[in-house]
């Protein structure tokens, strides 16, 4: 006998433990997602360029544990920060969109 695929996509499941687009709880997790996704492009590029995390710091100007918790979650980062990590510190170039 062949098992019941229970698989779900996941903006269903988001969708169903969250909430649809525009609540408050759902607006709530979209903004926490963003800045983990912005700690794993970080790591991302830092690991692809050969860096531990104290060589990205101090090409970037700051210290190891800053850049652990921005991999790890920080939800606050002054922009001008952002930009020496990602410019001085990875050789990129930040680009900022809006969507509507």
């Amino acid at each position: 006998m062949m098992k019941k695929n229970n698989l779900t996509s996941l903006s269903r499941f988001i969708d169903k433990e969250f909430g649809k687009k525009g609540t408050k709880k759902r607006e709530k997790f979209e903004e926490g997602y963003e800045v983990f996704k912005l700690g794993v492009l970080i790591q991302q590029a830092r690991k692809e360029r050969g860096l531990t995390q104290e060589q990205l710091a101090e090409l970037a100007g700051t210290d190891k544990s800053y850049i652990s918790k921005l991999e790890k979650d920080l939800k606050d980062i002054r922009f001008s920060t952002l930009q020496r990590i990602i410019h001085d510190g990875l050789g990129g170039r930040l680009e900022i969109f809006i969507k509507f």
